[in-house]
């Protein structure tokens, strides 16, 4: 699953440990999700959203990898 939180949190000028403090985990578990390392739980993926004032559909994006088992 790709993500574009990094892209989000440039336009809101929002650094990692910012956005990481704002819900509540780490800074690095920002960077893993950033990285595709780490995929955040639903609460975590709405979390995110509302702080980045976007749709978590679109701030997350579905891969074709992602339909497979």
């Amino acid at each position: 699953m790709k993500n574009l939180i990094k892209v989000e949190r440039a336009r809101h000028n929002i650094t990692q440990a910012e956005l990481a403090d704002r819900v509540q985990v780490s800074r690095q578990t920002i960077n893993s999700i950033e990285l595709q390392r780490f995929t955040p739980s639903a609460v975590l993926a709405l979390k995110i959203a509302k702080v980045l004032e976007i749709s978590t559909d679109s701030l997350f994006l579905l891969e074709e990898s992602d339909w497979k088992n």
